[in-house]
């Protein structure tokens, strides 16, 4: 009988359970202690800088490291088939980090057009002002993302799916246009999460999550990641994460860790659930369109069937006038909770209007960038976060809300 020696070799349920995790060796309990300590006992020839520091030599000061982050740190790792971690306050931490740390004046990056809106919104003004140079470009577009290489591009950034909007970006062959003019390859995969896609076997470097979303999935801590290779990571670490000060809450870190635990189990309903409600939305006569990756009238859907394992619980659709029908179902909705977020264990439901966020957000440079956002937008969308409710349930839901 095959004896176990790396969590590597085992199932992704075993993983979520058990990976980064070890019995308290002093009272043996099961269950990950949290370390709220802020500080340690140290030896009197310990440096007073992170830099004479080897990775996790010794905790010292819980902004450099804690043994319960460091926890979900090696969880996440090993999820990802990633070679370290590195866990932040946010999302946003974790991609504020990765921008100041790769990018300095005279740089250029290109970023997906559509985007998480604080990551759009950041790259529209204060890292530009900066004098780093960005380009916004529709990453589902190989001939586009191929045109906007310039000899200084150091970064290329994608969401996929992208947040709002659903688009599907190919990972591999992206990172083979990034890796030619030797930029670095990020990928957010927040909204695909490790059940779908494992973004570094695909060739990306860097792989980043929003924690507070699926991973988390019970919409109480707030938390972020990039994952990568320690060659990468470790000097990110050491020279901006620690710096700019983003460092997660040890008790976050174990609520993140404890949703872990049941992550592929979530996500399996997460899925079953949104084909259900996508499938009972696209019959509904008052809805005009959906899209989720997941039905085949998603524009990408064979991308989706090759990209990813798990097609996620997100998805959008479009009615006529979408702003009074929002505030009817932010009154009328009993079960799916008319609120911003996404991937947490309930359902939720928000309206974006592409005239507001046009305004707010997103700059799209070429006409073809806004039609590539219409054709997946149009006027604007709903975009629901499909729970672990009864999809039954859920339908109902939508189904008296929608009526006059």
């Amino acid at each position: 009988m095959s004896r176990i020696t790396s969590f590597q070799q085992t199932g992704e349920q075993t993983q979520a359970v058990h990976a980064g995790e070890n019995p308290d060796p002093v009272t043996n309990a099961s269950s990950p202690n949290i370390v709220m300590s802020t500080t340690y006992v140290v030896d009197a020839d310990t440096t007073f800088s992170v830099e004479g520091l080897e990775e996790n030599d010794q905790w010292i000061y819980t902004r450099w490291g804690n043994p319960t982050v460091h926890q979900l740190e090696e969880k996440l790792a090993v999820l990802e088939e990633a070679e370290t971690a590195i866990a932040f306050a946010s999302g946003m931490g974790a991609i504020t980090a990765l921008f100041f740390h790769l990018l300095k004046a005279g740089d250029h990056a290109v970023v997906s057009d559509v985007a998480y809106a604080a990551l759009s919104e950041m790259t529209n003004e204060l890292i530009p002002n900066l004098h780093v140079e960005i380009t916004k470009v529709d990453t589902s577009d190989l001939e586009a993302v191929q045109a906007a290489l310039k000899p200084h591009t150091k970064l290329i950034y994608v969401e996929t799916p992208c947040n709002p909007i659903l688009r599907l970006t190919d990972i591999a062959a992206i990172a083979t246009i990034a890796h030619g003019t030797g930029a670095k390859l990020a990928v957010d995969s927040t909204f695909a999460t490790p059940a779908a896609t494992k973004p570094l076997s695909l060739g990306a470097d860097f792989v980043i999550h929003s924690l507070t979303k699926y991973l988390g999935g019970h919409g109480d801590a707030l938390g972020g990641v990039i994952l990568g290779k320690k060659a990468d990571l470790t000097p990110l670490r050491k020279k901006t994460a620690i710096r700019l000060g983003g460092s997660l809450s040890p008790f976050n870190a174990w609520l993140i860790m404890r949703g872990i635990a049941t992550f592929p189990i979530r996500m399996r309903v997460h899925q079953e659930n949104a084909l259900k409600v996508a499938a009972w939305l696209e019959q509904h006569p008052k809805v005009k369109r959906v899209i989720y990756p997941g039905l085949p009238s998603h524009p990408q859907h064979e991308l989706a069937k090759r990209q990813m394992k798990n097609f996620s619980g997100i998805l959008t659709f479009q009615v006529e006038d979408g702003q009074a029908v929002a505030r009817r179902l932010a009154e009328k909705l009993q079960i799916i909770h008319y609120a911003v977020s996404l991937g947490h264990h309930r359902s939720l439901i928000f309206y974006l209007h592409t005239e507001d966020l046009l305004q707010t957000t997103f700059k799209f440079a070429t006409p073809a960038q806004l039609s590539s956002w219409s054709a997946f937008a149009g006027d604007g969308i709903f975009r629901l976060s499909v729970g672990l409710e009864d999809a039954a349930d859920l339908i109902i839901d939508l189904q008296q809300a929608l009526e006059d």
